[in-house]
């Protein structure tokens, strides 16, 4: 069984340090993520439609609205990954430029060699994390920055991008898809119709769901999914004594059973383990 060893949530989004065991279901983040291994055995992560390695000198980068999903191998144990889930709107606040992290072509390619100085790094924030008292807010930001910047310097194209003035993800060229978007983006959790948006946006169902896959690479489900653990996440940090009941109904969950293995699925770990472990960093 996956478990999370320690999580920090912030206006940087979120870091996780997760002990995986099994695999997980193909899902998309909002913010850019990267995937290092802490500590165990070698492991998988699919991207792409490919299977990339994640090693001591290997990375796993992940865009935003990129689906993936974590491909356990049978026999694999111990594995221990750290994830960052960086929040486009943080880098973007501290450099301009970086607002093109929110690109789902930000990383120009799924797996990449770790060189020593980004190791170390990474090594270093690993230590914070499992520390019993790991450093004040604005110290771990930077050290969660300064790994960031050394990855997308090297292994980004966020200069080029910047200079193109081009649209971020969330902003399709195709007004029909931008605004099923919205929709599902707004709609109230477990009320989504998939037909009544295709109408609404001019489009047949099977018309629909062919072009919101072409255009940005998800299902339409799997955008509400996205939608879902996010409000799952801000939900678990403001209200850290609340009741995982409550947080199941507003999220359209019948039974909280349901929403418990809906959350496994998407993360490795159990919502009631998720707020235990977790560490506010708001500011």
């Amino acid at each position: 069984m996956s478990n999370a060893y320690r999580i920090f949530q912030g206006g940087f989004g979120r870091i996780a340090l997760l002990d995986m065991d099994e695999p997980l279901v193909p899902h998309a983040h909002s913010e850019c993520h990267v995937l290092i291994k802490a500590t165990g055995q070698d492991t998988y992560f699919s991207v792409r439609g490919r299977r990339f390695p994640l090693t001591d000198n290997t990375a796993v980068l992940v865009n935003a609205w990129e689906p993936h999903y974590y491909d356990h191998q049978v026999g694999v144990s111990d594995s221990l990954i750290l994830a960052l889930y960086i929040e486009p709107r943080w880098l973007a606040a501290i450099q301009t430029d970086l607002s093109t992290s929110a690109r789902p072509d930000f990383f120009s390619q799924p797996c990449v060699e770790l060189t020593p100085h980004i190791r170390r790094q990474a090594d270093i924030l690993i230590g914070e994390m499992l520390g019993l008292a790991p450093k004040p807010r604005e110290e771990m930001e930077s050290l969660i920055f300064n790994l960031l910047i050394s990855i997308m310097e090297k292994h980004s194209d966020w200069h080029h991008l910047a200079k193109l003035r081009v649209c971020t993800a969330g902003n399709f060229y195709d007004a029909r898809i931008r605004r099923a978007t919205e929709l599902i983006l707004q709609a109230p959790p477990g009320e989504l119709e998939f037909d009544i948006i295709a109408r609404q946006c001019n489009l047949s169902r099977a018309h629909f769901f062919s072009l919101f896959k072409k255009t940005t690479g998800m299902t339409p489900q799997m955008l509400a999914n996205m939608r879902r653990m996010q409000s799952a996440f801000d939900w678990l940090a403001q209200n850290r004594q609340g009741s995982l009941g409550e947080l199941s109904i507003a999220l359209g969950f019948p039974e909280q059973g349901h929403f418990t293995r809906f959350f496994r699925r998407h993360i490795g770990a159990a919502p009631s383990q998720y707020q235990r472990v977790m560490d506010d960093y708001s500011p």
